[in-house]
């Protein structure tokens, strides 16, 4: 049998074929089993939960990480630094708001490239939250999810997901930003029999966006809210969420840890002689 290297990377979750998002999720619910390896790991900004669980992720497989600070800040080219470091590292895990650059260097290297974030997309985070919903409430087939606010990263991410999966999701945001989609359905008005209620943070230039109400949140038939964090009270949110018999709670945010575990086994899985 002849053998051959498989290598993966997630920029996007157009990247994941539905079978790629479906094996990801039952790793994240099974044991994780040590995958020893170097980890490349350079994060931007602060990603409070990011940055605690992908370094829990590292320790729980038991991988060496060396943190590469400003990593893709260099002038340097993307195919010289991937030339040069794809030798010392098993897979690289980088928050790097630079998406065009990013996607560049996953392009060159020959090792598996995690986007722990970037302006154009969380896939990562998308992915644990969804998990969530798929494994803990409901199928993702069955439920219906609204996006709340303006274009941002996590949104993005959301349609990517449902372009992937065939799910069709409604996001409320304003006018100016809709756009044709088969899997997305714009409005400017909060739809009804809504399942769960997605928000993010506003980019600073949003500062004329709605906020999601209590009221909105009746119309739409009481649903769960998870609101991605971090969250601001009277931008996003017109409300304390605590507030909210809905709100998913702070608990839920521990499906982090298990996806972007399972998201590294799988990735590190992929590039083993099949």
């Amino acid at each position: 049998m002849s053998t051959s290297i498989s290598i993966m990377s997630l920029i996007e979750l157009a990247d994941l074929t539905p079978e790629n998002i479906r094996k990801i999720w039952k790793l994240a619910q099974a044991q994780s089993n040590p995958s020893p390896g170097n980890v490349a790991w350079s994060f931007e900004g602060n990603g409070i939960r990011t940055r605690t669980t992908f370094i829990s992720a590292f320790r729980a497989l038991g991988l060496a990480y060396t943190e590469l600070p400003n990593f893709l800040k260099t002038t340097e080219r993307p195919e010289d630094l991937a030339g040069y470091l794809d030798a010392f590292y098993d897979i690289y895990v980088i928050r790097e708001s630079n998406h065009a650059r990013l996607k560049e260097f996953a392009s060159y290297s020959r090792r598996p490239v995690v986007n722990a974030m970037s302006a154009e997309g969380h896939p990562c985070e998308v992915l644990s939250d969804a998990g969530y919903i798929d494994s803990v409430l409901m199928p993702l087939e069955k439920c219906h999810i609204c996006l709340y606010g303006p274009p941002t990263n996590v949104f993005n991410s959301w349609h990517e997901l449902a372009r992937q999966l065939g799910i069709t999701i409604s996001h409320v945001c304003p006018p100016a930003f809709h756009s044709e989609s088969l899997n997305v359905r714009f409005t400017d008005i909060p739809p009804s029999n809504v399942d769960i209620v997605i928000t993010d943070g506003w980019p600073s230039h949003h500062e004329s966006a709605i906020s999601l109400s209590l009221e909105a949140l009746a119309c739409m038939g009481k649903p769960r809210l998870l609101p991605t964090p971090p969250f601001s009270i009277g931008r996003e949110l017109a409300f304390d969420p605590l507030t909210y018999p809905g709100f998913t709670g702070y608990a839920q945010k521990e499906w982090l840890l298990r996806v972007q575990t399972a998201i590294l086994s799988f990735l590190l899985g992929r590039c083993a002689r099949d």
